[in-house]
């Protein structure tokens, strides 16, 4: 198999913007009687900026995942979300910001299913041979639900944060009406949709059954996505967490084709496409559970077949009241978190240094410090945020980041020790703990 990973790149030094330098500033006093804790934050709250973020020429900001050469859609708005509520009265964060999300129009101008990119035309692949349309641009073409929501998410968030519009362009309208008809092309994957993707030679989690086209479906008004926010393939291909996050998503769209674009059809259009996803998820995405009642299903083919688990990434099932689709008090989110935090949810580890929730994206009884940082930014309690910051402080291996996933007995055994969205999360949490003044 084709494939290759660089050696780490040096990216260009950004001097801090003060608005992030005051925050560090605010965490030397309010954590100062924790040295540990104050100091992972110190590392991780800039890292996106110190170690990720090249501003280009053109005016667009690229950022990469951290350990690999590309940028990930997903990854890349998750990594400086926690910097968009200082963007109002700091330019070079909106240079950054603003110019992260023209990034993204441009590459979802050229492929709508690619998942990650270049900083070039340079025809780097994470595998040259995957049978799919490729692009020079496109370092991986996994179709995930989720990768185009995250662009409209930091839009929708940097515009309400800023009130700046100047990234609404002719490009960001023309993305915004290529994602309605791409999702409502893959409301009947099957009958209408050009998309097939397959690896030889790799991991069955790396590439699509059926020839490409993905195990059967069932219509149910739900958006089918080839691949998890994990970049695994689905096994049913309706993933709940990513549907929420669509039906959320063009909600948000709808209020930017309104009061920016001033495109009524447009806003009616994404507002039916909302109702057919909220209503397929209520019919076809809750699974009655003998021991813990309602719980919303991980993935569900429309058949009646459902996958119950939780994966790590966001969108997950714990991401919910994150996502904004449900809030924390929603019994069936209630009942779906008692579940995934159980050994019922084949990913979720109980170790001698910790426990919580893993991924089949990496080996079994490894915890990932994103879905403890998400545990805790979508606690409804004070003690369980708390301790999900000291789960955090204490299993850092020493080296003052977060990393992927590391073993549940062993801190010290760990995935991706350069693994930037799991520093922002963390720091998001952090200074949700900051702001509550419980730390």
């Amino acid at each position: 198999m084709e494939q290759f990973r660089l050696p780490k790149i040096p990216m260009p030094h950004l001097e801090l913007p003060q608005a992030v330098q005051n925050i560090l500033a605010e965490a030397d006093k309010k954590l100062q009687h924790r040295p540990k804790l104050l100091a992972q934050f110190r590392n991780c709250f800039p890292s996106t900026l110190e170690t990720t973020t090249k501003l280009l020429d053109d005016g667009t900001t690229f950022v990469i995942t951290g350990d690999i050469p590309a940028m990930w859609l997903r990854d890349s708005v998750e990594q400086v979300m926690h910097y968009v509520p200082l963007a109002k009265d700091d330019a070079a964060l909106q240079r950054i910001i603003g110019g992260l999300i023209k990034r993204h129009m441009f590459y979802a101008d050229i492929d709508v299913y690619a998942n990650a990119f270049n900083e070039t035309a340079n025809g780097w692949h994470w595998d040259a041979n995957d049978e799919t349309e490729m692009s020079p641009w496109v370092w991986e073409r996994k179709f995930e639900l989720d990768s185009l929501c995250f662009s409209m998410k930091l839009a929708y968030a940097y515009w309400r944060e800023t009130e700046l519009t100047d990234i609404f362009d002719e490009r960001f309208k023309r993305v915004m009406e290529s994602v309605v008809h791409l999702w409502q092309t893959e409301q009947h994957h099957a009958e209408q949709s050009p998309y097939r993707f397959m690896r030889r030679n790799c991991p069955a989690h790396d590439t699509m059954r059926n020839a490409g086209l993905g195990m059967p479906v069932n219509y149910t008004g739900m958006i089918w996505s080839g691949f998890r926010p994990s970049d695994d393939a689905c096994d049913f291909h309706y993933n709940i967490p990513a549907n929420m996050f669509a039906g959320v998503t063009l909600r948000q769209m709808g209020e930017i084709a309104k009061w920016v674009f001033r495109d009524e059809q447009l806003v009616s259009e994404m507002a039916r496409l909302e109702e057919e996803i909220r209503h397929g998820i209520s019919l076809y995405g809750i699974y009655n559970h003998p021991v813990y009642g309602r719980i919303y299903a991980y993935e569900t083919d429309g058949y009646g077949n459902h996958c119950l688990m939780d994966d790590a990434g966001t969108p997950g099932l714990m991401s919910i009241p994150y996502l904004e689709y449900a809030t924390v008090e929603d019994t069936v989110y209630q009942n779906t978190r008692r579940f995934i935090l159980s050994r019922e949810n084949p990913f979720y580890y109980e170790g001698q240094a910790a426990k919580g929730i893993g991924s089949p994206h990496t080996p079994p009884g490894y915890i990932w410090h994103m879905a403890l940082s998400m545990q805790g930014l979508t606690a409804d309690n004070d003690e369980e945020m708390l301790e999900m910051i000291e789960r955090l402080e204490n299993t850092d291996a020493g080296t003052g980041f977060m990393h992927e996933g590391f073993h549940a007995d062993d801190p010290d055994t760990f995935t991706r020790p350069w693994f930037a969205w799991s520093n922002s999360l963390f720091s998001q949490l952090v200074y949700k703990a900051m702001q509550k003044g419980i730390l």
